[in-house]
């Protein structure tokens, strides 16, 4: 079932038709972006994904308080006791490969597929708006609610694991990181999960194109990235698992390393560029040369 709640709303006309130049398709694409962010701003769906963003960290530290077991199976999960700078890295750990695709599945899956199932397609393409302004305002909101969940998190994982303490932790080298390093590391480790989280954006948009359906544009995105992280339990070449979009959101364990390394980054800057430019642009071309059928 799609996620829009209402048709597409009308421009207030603030907005210069973008007929010709640069200028006027620039207009064109933001007066859309915009629109498109009103539209989400007003989903239930998507305040509480903020909501649960925001108070989420503090319930995981409470959870974590009330019982002796730690989490040992994922980096820095023996360290949830003793310092509180191992609380969001954990989280990042598990959340950072399951949970950020399937979050910006939610808008990127759907924002162009909703349109098909409203069957508005027809009266938006009548208002002044191109293809192409379309296609660039919608993928331009779906990036910024990825931006924006992953901003949030960054500042309220953070937050709670300074509130659960400030002692030094251990690193993935067994060396000890003081409370300063660790802030800013934990801060650097949450923002390298921005290029893959864009990658699966595109990955989602592509899906929301080619299929005209919610779920699986949806759906797609999180099966796929389920299957990534089955796939990457093999024994697979490095260059392999270098070319899997999921393997990026682990790039962030040499920054804890010592000497710290950062090889792995720089390759899931590589591989996330090529999964965002292929997904992108197969999903324009197919939005270019579709049909667009009138509401029924």
């Amino acid at each position: 079932m799609s996620l829009a709640a209402e048709p597409w709303p009308a421009y207030d006309g603030r907005d210069a038709p973008a007929t010709v130049g640069q200028r006027g398709r620039v207009a064109g694409t933001m007066a859309v972006w915009r629109v498109e962010l009103v539209k989400l701003s007003g989903k239930i769906l998507i305040r509480a994904i903020f909501m649960l963003s925001v108070i989420g960290p503090f319930l995981v530290v409470g959870f974590l308080n009330l019982q002796s077991a730690t989490p040992g199976d994922t980096p820095f999960g023996q360290w949830v006791h003793t310092s509180g700078f191992a609380i969001p890295m954990t989280i990042l750990g598990f959340g950072g490969q399951w949970i950020l695709p399937a979050l910006t599945g939610v808008v990127a899956g759907d924002i162009y597929s909703a349109e098909d199932h409203l069957g508005t397609w027809k009266t938006i393409l009548t208002r002044s708006r191109g293809r192409g302004q379309l296609f660039a305002g919608k993928f331009l909101a779906a990036a910024t609610f990825a931006v924006a969940v992953l901003l949030v998190l960054t500042v309220t994982d953070l937050a709670a694991g300074l509130a659960a303490g400030r002692s030094p932790v251990v690193g993935l080298s067994g060396q000890l990181v003081p409370a300063g390093h660790a802030t800013w590391l934990v801060a650097v480790s949450y923002l390298s999960d921005l290029p893959p989280l864009l990658g699966f954006t595109a990955l989602a948009v592509l899906l929301s194109v080619a299929s005209r359906n919610s779920v699986v544009g949806i759906g797609g995105t999180v099966v796929i990235g389920v299957a990534f992280q089955i796939v990457t339990l093999a024994n697979m070449p490095q260059w392999g698992q270098q070319a899997l979009l999921s393997t990026p959101f682990m790039a962030w364990h040499g920054f804890w390393g010592a000497p710290a390394f950062y090889g792995p980054f720089l390759w899931s800057l590589l591989t996330c560029a090529a999964w965002f430019v292929a997904c992108s642009a197969v999903a324009w071309l197919i939005f270019r040369s579709r049909t667009i059928e009138a509401a029924a």
